[in-house]
């Protein structure tokens, strides 16, 4: 469970070109479409290509600055694309929520599957959110994927594809006790 969303302090999307929304619009991005649902600030902080490693290299500056409430958190797909080790991508986002949970920041996990052959799961993802206690959305890209109308390529959604992400999202956090349902 998560704590209630209060509308003064703002959220901290962090993660790579499914969170920049790399394929759609600025304002298509999940973030954009997850801040409208809420009604609060959602900070983009995606980055195209970016490493797990890279990422845990930036986080620290990017909570400090912004001392978000809540860290939506999707990372890996580059590791997986790039052929690293998977592991030290778990040792990577595990070191960023625990970051983040130092900083009194909640944190909602995405996972991303493994793309070929087949769409599955990562197991690192449900290792990570049960060792942490936090919240795991672990289906949405891979609906995405399955769906050729909500994609551009084999791992980018498309603004539709956003979209679903942010509903998704909007409804778990409601699932979640972090915002009431209206």
């Amino acid at each position: 469970m998560l704590k209630q969303l209060n509308k003064q302090q703002s959220i901290l999307a962090f993660g790579d070109s499914l969170t920049y929304g790399y394929g759609a619009e600025e304002t298509q991005s999940y973030p954009a479409q997850l801040s409208q649902l809420l009604n609060l600030t959602i900070i983009n902080a995606g980055i195209n290509g970016e490493t797990s490693e890279q990422g845990l290299n930036r986080l620290a500056g990017l909570l400090e600055e912004h001392q978000p409430q809540l860290l939506l958190l999707c990372h890996g797909a580059n590791d997986m694309l790039q052929q690293l080790d998977l592991n030290q991508m778990q040792i990577n986002v595990s070191k960023m929520i625990a970051m983040a949970k130092k900083c009194n920041v909640q944190v909602f996990l995405m996972s991303v599957p493994e793309i070929l052959p087949f769409l599955t799961d990562i197991p690192q993802y449900q290792l990570l959110a049960a060792v942490h206690h936090i919240p795991l959305q672990n289906e949405v890209i891979k609906k995405i994927l399955k769906t050729a109308s909500l994609h551009i390529d084999i791992i980018h959604p498309n603004a539709a594809g956003y979209q679903l992400i942010a509903e998704v999202i909007y409804q778990q956090l409601i699932d979640n006790g972090a915002i009431q349902s209206q």
